[in-house]
């Protein structure tokens, strides 16, 4: 595992990747599509990067959307897995073993640990952002903080209109 100053600089690295891949560019699918390539391509020991948008029908309930990985669930209801609690919640969800998780639904069987995190516009959800690896605990707060760093830039970008 590298040291806290090595990952912290990987996440500048990443940002400033994804001021410069998103620069000048507000469309949504665009960016969402190209925000979860570049993650799945320079972040090590994934097998999944993508987002779940909220279903403007219901308000209730999850849809694929941009990703890179295995295929994937199509429809998650936030009453269910570790997207569900983070869209329910609005918190960060960061899960080192997923079969310890009441309720994880496996997409892929390969998966051991998972990040969501949520994606909030004008104090209203629209998204969640899901990491999966591999490796068990593969996730941790500096983590956290570095993706939710990059998704900012992001959502900062991005119309969401």
């Amino acid at each position: 595992m590298s040291s806290p100053e090595a990952k912290r600089a990987s996440y500048d690295t990443l940002i400033a990747q994804t001021q410069a891949l998103l620069q000048g560019e507000r469309d949504r699918l665009a960016n969402l599509a190209q925000f979860a390539a570049l993650i799945y391509h320079s972040v090590p020991q994934l097998n999944w990067s993508g987002f779940y948008l909220v279903n403007p029908k219901n308000g209730q309930e999850l849809v694929l959307g941009p990703f890179q990985g295995k295929v994937a669930c199509v429809r998650i209801a936030f009453s269910r897995g570790v997207c569900g609690a983070c869209a329910r919640t609005r918190e960060v969800q960061l899960v080192e073993d997923v079969h310890a998780f009441p309720g994880h639904i496996a997409c892929d069987a390969a998966s051991r640990s998972e990040l969501v995190l949520p994606i909030v516009v004008d104090g209203q959800l629209r998204a969640v952002f899901d990491l999966d690896s591999p490796e068990p605990a593969r996730f941790d707060a500096e983590d956290a903080r570095g993706f939710q760093a990059a998704l900012q830039i992001l959502i900062d970008g991005t119309d969401w209109s």
